[in-house]
């Protein structure tokens, strides 16, 4: 991609690309993506990797929604044979290249085959699960991860709560303004989200601007407002048990998740941490 490859990727070359055409500033520039989102201590990777060691699941695992693969590249890093897949072309090139060990493929968290049972856990981390706006496209990703988990395997996940939302507006009422600098090029988004009430969604439409005089690029995007009794009941519909979903502590969370942390009792907060396993049932 040649605003990943270019030895300056500015704001100028992401918005001739975005701009009508729906795609995403930061995913379709990985380089980017990093840089507004740094984690240099493998956080999310390494709770990841917690999960599955302290629930004893097997050393295949496949990371949807793998994004750049920093997390799928800490999980081949642990000794664990890793899987990378997105529907990122530009993401995958980019994890290939920055974050090398795991494969990674191109597939649809809505719908995947890899084959029956060739896979001891399926980890999605940042929300990626609720890239699934519908019934049918969560139906569809675990009906997809129950096939290609073996007997007894584990679905690892981390999304914000959607409870969360329920009579609070904290997040809701003034727009979020962050920026990050890159290559010399200082970044600025502000971000207006909202609840979809119809539709479930939480909508978030984010303005990027920057000091290299390129024009302002304005991005939308939504994520399911899953709720914990309502992912409980999607899991057990198909064949999962549910062995920890809890707000914290995580690698999103306040205080963060460290290493010797237990996961706490409750759903209150602003995140959802979920581990599942598969039940050897006939479904």
């Amino acid at each position: 991609m040649a605003a990943v490859r270019a030895e300056r990727a500015g704001l100028g070359v992401a918005a001739a690309r975005a701009e009508g055409t729906g795609r995403n500033l930061l995913t379709d520039n990985p380089a980017l993506y990093e840089a507004r989102f740094p984690d240099p201590g493998r956080l999310a990777g390494r709770w990841a990797e917690d999960c599955l060691d302290r629930h004893g699941a097997g050393g295949r695992v496949l990371d949807m929604g793998c994004g750049v693969g920093r997390d799928a590249a800490r999980l081949h890093e642990a000794g664990r044979s890793v899987t990378g897949a997105d529907v990122s072309e530009a993401m995958l090139e980019y994890a290939r290249v920055h974050h090398p060990g795991p494969r990674y493929v191109r597939a649809d968290l809505h719908g995947f085959d890899f084959g029956a049972s060739v896979s001891d856990a399926v980890v999605c981390l940042d929300s990626s699960l609720l890239y699934c706006h519908t019934n049918a496209q969560l139906d569809g990703f675990l009906a997809s991860c129950r096939r290609a988990l073996a007997p007894g395997g584990l679905i690892v996940a981390e999304m914000r709560n959607g409870a969360y939302f329920l009579g609070r507006t904290d997040l809701l009422d003034t727009p979020t303004v962050s920026g990050f600098e890159w290559q010399g090029v200082s970044y600025r988004s502000t971000t207006h989200v909202f609840v979809d009430r119809t539709a479930q969604l939480l909508r978030r439409k984010r303005v990027w601007t920057s000091d290299d005089a390129a024009a302002p690029v304005e991005q939308h995007s939504a994520w399911r407002l899953v709720f914990p009794l309502e992912l409980r009941h999607f899991l057990g519909t198909h064949g999962f048990e549910v062995l920890e979903l809890h707000d914290g502590p995580g690698p999103r969370t306040e205080p963060a998740w460290r290493e010797g942390r237990l996961p706490g009792a409750t759903t209150d907060g602003d995140r959802l941490h979920l581990v599942a396993r598969r039940l050897n049932t006939t479904h």
